[in-house]
């Protein structure tokens, strides 16, 4: 049987086996999605492992957050410095500091470890045992804003379970010079925010934007790497430029501290502005506080920038934008003349001068220069209430000026607006109305510039943190007054100064141009004035034949002299001498 079944098959070849042509292609396609999928998880593994290695690794560090915040790096005010290499300086930077913390589960000695500390970290002995013996506790902050130099010398004493993480801190190197202008970093509930001047006023744009991580996690709360994510990174905050010139705000703000001091003042400001501009070179209020300190201030009144904020009746100084109207309208010259009797009846009042006396027939100059109040009525008459409500808003009073500061007043003129004569009559030797320094100073910075008034220019250039820079240019407001009605009002103060009520204002070898003011201070209750309680204000500019800067002074309740020519009016002239010298004018007398 078994030959039979043999000799059967013995002649036959073997058969090929054949495949079903879809077999084939199903195996191609599955050999290349393996092929592919490989790729894929190979690239995957370099984009995770290289590529993206910083973002994961930061993701390991943020803990069980969903999002982790990443903190922008805030924008610097410079001021300019010719004698700098590049210029500027910084009034408000970043600097680098250290917080100093314990991870007490670490720490094998407690007490040796507080007695060590305890000197480096100015904290007692018994509170840093007390931090540094919970065995359960992974981390205690101790210290912050500790310098490079101070945790180098922790760092000596090897102290196991002690670290130290570097953060930035606001700081501000002139202090207390430059604390009005710059405002401080404070905190906000919880959350450090830009409080007055410029860190308030440019808050948005000085601490720029902060940036995310998104991913997703797991049940745990764990990140996953292979999960969707994304990643948004921080803006830096924009820097600012600003006009102001460190040396003249330096000089400025040293010279009002010795007036104010001297005077026994309760406090005082000055600034000083370019008038063909409106550039402020210097802003200043005293007392100073220190904004690296902020918190140490007895009272936060001392925060308030009253240059801006400070609204106040402005006294006899108000007499110059009375006059302007006047000349402007053509209704007086300089040689125009009234006679003063001491006294003017308006209704059931009667307003005197301030020297209580009269002075006969007398002209406009003699107005100024003797600072007549029964002149200023009878200038302002001639004008007219609407035609002087009109002037008053025209030099732009009742209105914030947009000074890039936080919290400027707009003042209050609401009564000239009744358009009633005893309103007018006070008003136009400042009664009655209420201004702030900063309308003061560029109402007189339009007199000094020909009769236009400027917009106050104190943010030169915004450096933004792309590299790109935004540059300011000074803006024209309005002419509120002829050229020449201008000219003829800046001689008419000169007189002032010359023969008048402010001889201390004056500058050897320079015609200097300027009028006082002093202002009783209402009464608490609002009735009548307090005669033993005056603000003082000088404002003036000079040269006269070309005005390099107007300066604005103000002395709040001095309490050795009675007139603004004894308090305000030497202090221009300090302020004036330096800066003739300063920036090399030379004489025009």
């Amino acid at each position: 049987m078994k030959k039979k079944y043999y000799s059967k098959y013995k002649n036959k070849k073997p058969q090929k086996i054949k495949t079903p042509v879809g077999s084939i292609d199903r195996l191609k396609i599955i050999f290349g999605v393996f092929i592919i999928a490989t790729a894929v998880i190979v690239l995957r593994l370099f984009q995770l492992q290289i590529i993206e290695h910083g973002f994961y690794e930061t993701l390991a560090e943020g803990q069980h957050e969903l999002y982790e915040k990443l903190v922008p790096d805030r924008g610097e005010i410079y001021v300019q410095d010719p004698y700098a290499e590049d210029g500027l300086y910084a009034i408000a930077s970043n600097q680098p500091r250290y917080l100093v913390y314990a991870e007490p589960k670490r720490i094998e000695d407690p007490e040796d470890a507080a007695e060590r500390l305890s000197p480096l970290l100015n904290i007692e002995k018994d509170e840093l045992i007390k931090k540094f013996s919970d065995p359960e506790d992974p981390y205690e902050p101790l210290k912050k804003r500790m310098s490079e130099m101070e945790v180098e010398a922790i760092q000596e004493l090897d102290v196991k379970g002690i670290g130290y993480q570097e953060e930035l801190w606001r700081y501000y190197p002139e202090a207390e010079c430059t604390s009005h202008l710059t405002g401080f970093l404070g905190l906000v509930e919880d959350m450090q925010k830009g409080q007055y001047g410029l860190e308030g006023y440019f808050e948005d744009t000085l601490s720029g934007e902060p940036g995310y991580l998104q991913t997703e996690k797991d049940a745990g709360g764990r990140f996953l790497a292979i999960g969707d994510h994304m990643i948004e990174e921080a803006k830096d905050g924009d820097n600012l430029i600003l006009t102001i010139d460190k040396n003249i705000q330096f000089a400025v703000c040293e010279r009002l501290k010795e007036s104010v001091e001297g005077h026994g003042a309760k406090e005082g400001s000055v600034i000083v502005i370019e008038p063909k501009t409106g550039a402020i070179k210097a802003h200043c209020n005293y007392p100073f506080y220190d904004p690296n300190k902020y918190s140490d201030v007895e009272s936060i009144d001392v925060f308030m920038d009253s240059t801006v904020a400070d609204q106040y009746e402005p006294g006899s100084v108000f007499k110059v934008i009375t006059m302007a109207a006047g000349l402007d309208m053509g209704k007086v010259t300089p040689s125009s003349t009234y006679e003063d009797t001491g006294a003017v009846q308006i209704g059931n009042y009667t307003i005197r001068n301030s020297d209580g006396k009269s002075h006969g027939v007398v002209d406009m100059n003699t107005v100024l220069s003797e600072s007549l109040n029964t002149g200023s009525i009878h200038v302002a008459r001639l004008v007219g209430d609407e035609a002087f409500y009109q002037y008053v808003d025209k030099f732009g009073f009742g209105q914030t000026t947009g000074i890039p500061l936080a919290g400027e007043n707009a003042g209050n003129i609401a009564g000239l607006g009744k358009l009633k004569d005893i309103y007018t009559a006070t008003a136009s030797y400042g009664q009655g109305i209420t201004v702030t320094p900063i309308q003061l100073a560029m109402a007189f910075s339009a007199i000094a510039n020909d009769g236009v008034l400027m917009k106050p220019y104190l943010v030169q250039e915004v450096h933004k943190g792309n590299g790109y820079v935004e540059k300011y240019q000074p803006e024209e407001v309005r002419q509120v007054m002829s050229s020449a009605a201008a000219n003829t009002l800046s001689a008419m103060m000169v007189k002032v100064i010359d023969g008048g009520h402010a001889t201390l204002a004056a500058v050897d070898g320079y015609f200097m141009a300027g009028k006082t003011g002093t202002a009783q201070i209402p009464k608490e209750n609002g009735v009548g004035y307090d005669a033993n309680r005056h603000k003082d204000t000088f404002v003036g500019f000079g040269p006269v034949s070309d005005p390099q800067f107007v300066v604005f002074v103000k002395i709040d309740e001095p309490k050795d002299v009675m007139w603004s020519a004894a308090s305000t009016a030497p202090l221009f002239g300090d302020i004036a001498e330096y800066l003739v010298n300063y920036l090399q004018i030379p004489p025009d007398r």
